[in-house]
């Protein structure tokens, strides 16, 4: 019993601190590597692998000196203990002898007394060990437990119903007012809209005005502080995150792909479309002729993040992917930001193709791409300011649409 509470308390109160060090410098280490290795066209561009190597030599020689003490402090535990069972042998062995030589036991005492020690060491040893072990398991399982207890941010009333779609999802937004957590101010104070079901709606602004923000919302990935927002006249903080999320398709400006076929990738929101519907949603959102030309077509594998595809290709694939979920509720957020003349003509005619008979968001700094839509919203600092057509926007007279319209013509021009 002696030799257990040592045991553990040497592992819990001298082992587990250094050894929790240890831990946390392995998390910094790998994330160090990881980001030098992810980021490695920018490492490249700037011509500065020579200072990565040098951070990580750095980085590497800190987690050799945490990772050294953590060993030592083990090492050191374990010779504790093998001391403390030396020494109670000598002291269990000494006490027989003193007793037979008093004449109080008799050689057979001995003898039982010596084979109870050779055999009890063995699983003292064993004891030592075990606990060494658990306490390391535990120092490693202790981030990821962490982990497990954060609470969700957004959570799924009790009782909450999926999300029917009945009106073809027209959206409401009611005296909305939200702010982020980590943000002093509101985003929005109020905020009312109407968007009726399979209208083609922009929002337009300058950054931080509350465009994005709006689609967020939408998707519930965060909550609002006042107000409701509903969709047919459902509030979505009363339906499950799942069913909302499976009614709306997003399409980003830097569409993430998983490293797995562009057939699996295309197929993420419904994967158990058959092969003639992915090829057809490929077709639709012009991704088709470029998926015939690769050597193993739809089973091509995309590499991380989709690093084999150009950006353009990569939105294709976005488009394909959301013309598949058939959700009656599309969001374009800044689709077509970062693409050649070439691929933004492309994508634009497939983002044609996926809005009929869907409500559609379009989040966009480029005004060339809104101008065809049934309804323009112009936000600024959390409000909208000007609602209409591009027409009744553009008649306005110092008006913020057509100040930025002129902007970007501008721009344009030079």
């Amino acid at each position: 019993m002696l030799f257990a509470f040592v045991s553990v308390q040497l592992a819990l109160r001298y082992v587990a601190p250094s050894a929790r060090l240890s831990n946390q410098w392995d998390t910094k280490i790998g994330a160090a590597l990881a980001d030098s290795i992810t980021c490695n066209s920018v490492v490249k561009a700037f011509g500065a692998e020579h200072r990565e190597e040098r951070h990580l030599s750095r980085l590497s020689f800190l987690w050799s000196r945490r990772t050294l003490w953590s060993w030592v402090r083990g090492t050191n535990s374990a010779n504790l203990q093998a001391s403390y069972t030396l020494i109670m042998r000598v002291v269990m062995i000494g006490l027989a002898v003193f007793l037979w030589w008093e004449g109080e036991a008799g050689p057979g005492d001995v003898a039982y007394v010596l084979t109870m020690m050779f055999l009890i060491q063995g699983y003292l040893r064993d004891l030592g060990q075990q606990v060494s072990q658990v306490q390391r398991s535990v120092n490693e399982m202790e981030e990821l437990v962490a982990l497990f207890r954060l609470t969700p941010g957004v959570e799924d009333k009790p009782g909450a119903h999926p999300l029917r779609i009945t009106q073809g999802g027209a959206i409401t937004v009611q005296n909305v007012t939200f702010r982020y957590p980590s943000q002093k101010d509101p985003i929005y104070r109020g905020l009312s809209l109407d968007i009726p079901a399979g209208s083609r709606v922009a929002l337009v602004g300058a950054s931080g005005s509350g465009k994005t923000t709006l689609t967020r919302l939408l998707q519930r990935l965060y909550d609002v502080q006042e107000g409701a927002i509903l969709i047919d006249g459902q509030v979505i903080a009363d339906v499950t995150q799942e069913s909302l999320r499976k009614q709306i398709a997003l399409v980003p400006q830097e569409p993430i792909l998983f490293h797995r076929s562009l057939a699996d990738n295309i197929a993420y929101g419904r994967p158990t479309a058959s092969r003639a519907e992915i090829i057809e949603a490929a077709t639709f959102a012009n991704a088709s002729a470029f998926i015939e030309r690769l050597p193993e077509g739809y089973e091509t594998m995309v590499g991380e993040r989709g690093v084999k595809l150009s950006g353009g290709e990569r939105q294709r694939v976005a488009i394909a992917r959301a013309f598949l979920t058939q959700a009656p509720i599309i969001i374009f957020d800044e689709a077509t930001a970062s693409l050649d003349s070439e691929s933004e003509s492309l994508v634009q005619e497939a983002m044609k193709r996926l809005m009929a008979t869907r409500t559609v968001l379009v989040v966009a700094h480029r005004l060339s791409t809104v101008r065809e839509l049934d309804r323009i919203l112009v936000f600024q600092k959390g409000d909208v300011v000007e609602d209409g057509t591009h027409s009744q926007l553009m008649s306005q007279q110092g008006g913020m649409y057509r100040h930025l319209v002129e902007l970007q013509s501008l721009e344009e021009e030079k």
